[in-house]
């Protein structure tokens, strides 16, 4: 599955970009995102999901955030 990093996401349109491992504009829309309550996403947050082509470009389907993992100390 293709990740990729929120270019922007407007909230109260509910559609924003991501841009994909090959710097390409792909089309998010909120129906698209796949969290329970509010779907929305923040600029620079990385995504993976699913890359379709349409009439308009690329789009994004089955959207997930990518996981962060917690950092462990050093044991200096």
């Amino acid at each position: 599955m293709p990740t990729g990093t929120v270019k922007w996401f407007d909230s109260k349109k509910g559609f924003g970009f991501i841009v994909n491992s090959a710097g390409k504009d792909v089309f998010v829309h909120f129906s698209s995102i796949q969290s329970e309550g509010f779907r929305s996403l923040k600029d620079g947050e990385e995504v993976e999901y699913e890359e379709s082509s349409g009439d308009k470009g690329l789009m994004a389907k089955n959207v997930k955030r990518v996981a962060v993992k917690a950092r462990q100390p050093d044991e200096s």
